[in-house]
C-alpha cells in the first residue's frame, strides 16, 4: 500500500501526485471553485448590462465605447482574480512543509530512500499544477463570459493567462520557502503581505516615473527584483488593453504611467529572464533551507 514503492516514477513525482490529491480533498479548493463560478456568472451579467446602457438621446453606446469600458472593467475583475490566486497560493503553500514537520509525517517519508530536495520539488510541482489549472480555467471562463456578454476579447489572451499564472506561482514559491522555516499561518501571512507590499511599491515606482523622480522610481524597480508579482501583473494588464487605450496612454506621456491599472509597455525581456532566474533561486533556497533544518 506504499505509493512510493508501487509507482515506477521518481520520488519527486510521487510527492507531487500526493500533494495534488491532498489539496483536492480540502474544502478550500472547492470553495474557491464555487466562488470563481459565482464571480464569472455575476460579472457576465454586469458586462451584459454595459451593452444596454443608453445615452441622453436614448441611443445605445457605440461599439467603440462599449469596448473601452469593457476592457477597463475586465482589468479590475482580473485584479480580483489575481488577488484570489495570490491568497490561495499563500494559504496553501504556507503550511505545505511546516505542518508535516510538526505532525511528524515527513519523518516517515524521509526514512525511505528519498532526498529532502525531492520532497521540496515534488510539493512545488504538485501545487504548481493546481495553480496553473486554476489560472487557465478561471481566465478562460471569464474571457468566454465577457465575449458572450459584450463580444470583446482581450488582444492577447494567452499572454494574460501566462502572466496571471506566473503571479500565482511566484507566491507559491515564496510561500514554500517560508514553509521550510515558519509555521503555516505565519508563512502564509508574510507571503500575502509581501504580495500587497509589492503591488504598492509598484504603484510608488510608477508615480516616480510620472514625476521623473529617479529615487522614487527605484522603489518599484527594486520591488520587481525582490518579488516580481507586480511586474507580472502589469504584463497581464498590457495583454488586456486595446490599441485605443494604449494610444491614449502613450499620448498622455509620463502621466499615463501613474495608473496602477494600466500598462503602456509590455514587460521587458530582461525582466522576464530575471523572473525565470528568480524562480530557480527561490526553489534552490527552499531546498537549502529544508536540508539545513533539523526535524
Amino acid at each position: 500500500n506504499d505509493p512510493l514503492r508501487r509507482l515506477p516514477v521518481t520520488p519527486a513525482l510521487v510527492v507531487a501526485r500526493l500533494t495534488i490529491q491532498e489539496a483536492s480533498r480540502r474544502r478550500l479548493l472547492l470553495a474557491i471553485v464555487i466562488l470563481t463560478l459565482l464571480v464569472v456568472g455575476f460579472s457576465a451579467w454586469g458586462f451584459n448590462k454595459i451593452t444596454t446602457v443608453t445615452r441622453s438621446d436614448g441611443s445605445l453606446l457605440p461599439a467603440v465605447q462599449v469596448t473601452l469600458i469593457t476592457s477597463q472593467l475586465l482589468i479590475v475583475v482580473t485584479f480580483v482574480y489575481s488577488g484570489v490566486l495570490a491568497l490561495s497560493a499563500a494559504v496553501v503553500a504556507g503550511p505545505l512543509i511546516s505542518s508535516e514537520v510538526e505532525s511528524g509525517l515527513l519523518l516517515s517519508m524521509l526514512a525511505r530512500p528519498m532526498r529532502r530536495s525531492e520532497v521540496v520539488i515534488g510539493k512545488w510541482l504538485g501545487l504548481a499544477v493546481l495553480v496553473a489549472i486554476y489560472a487557465a480555467g478561471s481566465a478562460l471562463l471569464e474571457i468566454a463570459a465577457v465575449d458572450w456578454a459584450t463580444g470583446y476579447v482581450p488582444p492577447h489572451p494567452i499572454d494574460l493567462i501566462l502572466y496571471v499564472g506566473s503571479e500565482g506561482l511566484a507566491l507559491l514559491s515564496l510561500g514554500l520557502l517560508l514553509s521550510t522555516r515558519l509555521s503555516g499561518i505565519t508563512g502564509g501571512v508574510i507571503a500575502l503581505v509581501a504580495w500587497l507590499m509589492g503591488w504598492i511599491a509598484g504603484v510608488v515606482g510608477d508615480v516616480g516615473v510620472s514625476l521623473q523622480n529617479q529615487a522614487v522610481e527605484n522603489v518599484g524597480t527594486i520591488s520587481h527584483l525582490m518579488l516580481p508579482t507586480d511586474g507580472l501583473w502589469r504584463g497581464a494588464v498590457y495583454a488586456m488593453e486595446p490599441d485605443a487605450v494604449l494610444a491614449a496612454l502613450r499620448a498622455a506621456g509620463t502621466i499615463g504611467r501613474a495608473n496602477p491599472f494600466s500598462a503602456v509597455d509590455p514587460p521587458p525581456i530582461e525582466f522576464l529572464a530575471w523572473v525565470i532566474v528568480w524562480f530557480a533561486i527561490m526553489l534552490a533556497l527552499s531546498v537549502w533551507s529544508f536540508r539545513t533544518r533539523e526535524i
